[in-house]
């Protein structure tokens, strides 16, 4: 049975931060409220935890999982960056973007693509931030959509009542912005969009269609 914390958005408590850090630590799945819609985290290093985020999301070994982190310079740990890779990311985060760039060889071998690239995030969001400063490593994501739904869940009673059974703890820090985010791959040598959502898509040289 899922544990159940209410975090305040804005000034998320230390002792429930503490306590879901050591929940990660221990080998949990949490689901935690991000800038744009919920997610699903584990520990980085945990095989076993990974399979479950596998399991719930219903995806295969061809997925892209995202490492949640405090700063850039944490993702550079984890993540090639060249210089305007560097510009196009500092200039764009913390925000609602995810990133796909060349994997270093401080990743896991099991997290890899067949491109040896890893999905990076830097979230806009005082609880994921805080969580991160506790765990002072980036955490293992996937956005929280439910085969059966094929939308991001955004209510945390509703992720309870779906997944209290599957998962350690529910973070509530009340609903979302509920778009998932924009996904852009830096990983080759222009920009390519992979996801068009919550980021704006034009700091990349990419154009919004007009609506009709």
């Amino acid at each position: 049975m899922a544990q159940f914390f209410t975090v305040h958005p804005d000034n998320p408590q230390p002792r429930l931060i503490r306590a879901a850090v050591d929940i990660i630590r221990r080998g949990g799945v949490v689901a935690y409220p991000t800038d744009s819609c919920y997610a699903l985290g584990c520990h980085i290093g945990d095989k076993a935890a990974m399979e479950r985020l596998r399991r719930i999301r219903d995806v295969d070994e061809r997925h892209h999982f995202t490492l949640m982190c405090r700063s850039l310079s944490e993702v550079s740990l984890f993540a090639k960056v060249d210089n305007l890779q560097y510009r196009l990311i500092r200039a764009n985060t913390p925000g609602r973007y995810t990133f796909i760039l060349r994997a270093t060889r401080d990743v896991p071998r099991r997290l890899l693509t067949p491109r040896h690239t890893i999905g990076v995030r830097i979230p806009a969001h005082p609880v994921p931030m805080a969580m991160l400063e506790q765990l002072d490593e980036p955490l293992l994501s996937t956005t929280l959509i439910l085969p059966a739904h094929g939308v991001a869940l955004n209510d945390a009673e509703e992720i309870r009542r779906h997944l209290e059974h599957h998962v350690d703890l529910v973070i509530d820090s009340g609903a979302c912005d509920g778009e998932v985010t924009t996904v852009v791959d830096l990983s080759g040598e222009a920009p390519r969009l992979v996801r068009e959502g919550a980021g704006d898509i034009r700091p990349f040289g990419f154009v919004k269609e007009a609506l009709h």
